[in-house]
């Protein structure tokens, strides 16, 4: 039987470990990344903090990650501002906060020790104005803003083989800083203005969607000679579309069932971009019927055929990438564009660019004249930007460099009074 010495001894060598696994959750896993932080609260602070610049007396700047516009301006705390809604004027919406006493206990999700909450005050006449429309509208608000000012992402999918390692994802990401824009690209000004329009109705068709039971996305395919800008096109609808790009290389997925994964971990108001379609994969003629086995052939060893299989590569099949784009899980999610670019349109299956998979189809050929036109005119434009860019900062130099010279001149004229006068100050 265990002594008391010994049992205490062992109990103190659990608290050191539990203490040292404590200390350690602490050192890597810290409490800013474990708080969780209502959207609801993050949508109605975003909406306060873009109409109350004007109308609150004290202002708090937060820096925001991944936002086109790094410092936000919000409403202070005890702050109020009265907001307008279909004509009523609310008795104001208040941002408020209390702290709370620090509980001496350990726990691994500490409360956070201040609790924040916005407070809405009105005249019981507008309860169902309130509960009915107002919130609701003060959310999307909310959430639009957040989506309008976020920074673009430019994902690629991981290799299939690392997605289960420490610190693993599927996709990785970097800032989306590609600059061209519909008003730089040299086409037919018609061909733009068609496709400017086919962009625009699918963003507005929500309702058009849900009404005829569809799920809401649409197929891009852009082909032509190499060289004639079918990537920047890509980069130019992410800009004017205000999307996220998910760039998808097929031979870094294993098999069918990776591609329904990668699909799920996309986000709404996305691209998925699969370029030079026609290599990426041997999609082509996996329709032919597999060739005979004549009698003298020997059979392959079970472990041989198994490694061969192994060291094949990726095992996406047509059938797979077909229900990526339209099967089933292809309605998760919603605002979606998938964009094929190839060379060579005459090479990719019939059933894969067919209407219903690639809506629209767009060749993009070499410069002709009304595009070269075009082409000219924005370089002048851009050229003239500069000009006038490159002035103005001369000029600025200029009023810098002679109010500089002016305050030299001040000092040089006051030195030489105090030296000639040194009791006069």
């Amino acid at each position: 039987m265990m002594g008391f010495g010994e049992i205490w001894s062992q109990l103190g060598s659990i608290m050191a470990t539990i203490m040292f696994g404590y200390a350690m959750f602490e050192k890597f896993f810290p409490p800013h990344l474990r708080t969780y932080r209502s959207e609801a609260y993050t949508a109605i602070q975003t909406y306060l903090g873009a109409n109350s610049s004007q109308r609150a007396k004290r202002l708090r700047a937060e820096v925001v990650k991944d936002s086109q516009t790094p410092l936000v301006l919000s409403m202070d705390d005890n702050e109020e501002i009265i907001d307008e809604f279909q004509g009523s004027r609310y008795g104001g919406l208040h941002s408020s906060y209390h702290t709370t006493n620090k509980s001496q206990s350990i726990s691994f999700y500490p409360a956070s020790d201040e609790k924040r909450y916005f407070t809405l005050t009105f005249h019981k006449r507008y309860r169902d104005l309130i509960t009915g429309s107002y919130i609701k509208h003060v959310l999307e608000e909310g959430n639009a803003i957040s989506l309008r000012n976020r920074q673009l992402k430019l994902h690629t999918n991981n290799p299939s083989n690392n997605w289960y390692g420490y610190k693993s994802r599927k996709w990785s990401h970097v800032m989306f800083e590609h600059l061209a824009r519909f008003e730089t690209l040299a086409m037919d000004p018609n061909k733009k203005e068609e496709i400017i329009n086919d962009l625009v109705k699918f963003k507005t068709g929500k309702e058009y969607y849900a009404k005829i039971g569809k799920a809401w996305k649409r197929g891009y395919l852009l082909y032509g000679p190499p060289g004639t800008g079918k990537s920047t096109m890509i980069a130019a609808i992410a800009n004017f579309m205000n999307y996220d790009v998910y760039d998808l290389e097929l031979t870094a997925v294993k098999e069918n069932t990776d591609l329904k994964k990668l699909l799920i971990e996309t986000t709404s108001k996305s691209i998925i971009v699969i370029e030079d379609i026609d290599c990426s994969l041997d999609l082509t003629g996996q329709r032919k019927k597999p060739k005979e086995k004549s009698d003298d052939e020997e059979p392959k060893d079970p472990i041989k055929k198994a490694k061969e299989e192994e060291n094949k590569g990726s095992k996406v099949t047509l059938s797979g990438l077909l229900n990526f784009i339209d099967g089933i899980w292809s309605a998760c999610g919603g605002e979606r564009i998938i964009i094929f670019t190839t060379n060579f349109v005459e090479k990719l299956d019939p059933a894969l660019i067919r209407r219903g998979r690639m809506d629209k189809h767009i060749e993009l050929s070499y410069c002709g004249y009304e595009a070269f036109k075009d082409l000219i005119k924005s370089l002048e434009e851009a050229k003239k930007k500069a000009e006038e860019e490159a002035k103005e900062k001369a000029e600025n130099e200029n009023k810098q460099l002679k109010s500089e010279k002016k305050m030299k001149s001040w000092l040089k004229k006051n030195m030489r009074r105090l030296k000639k006068n040194p009791g006069k100050g």
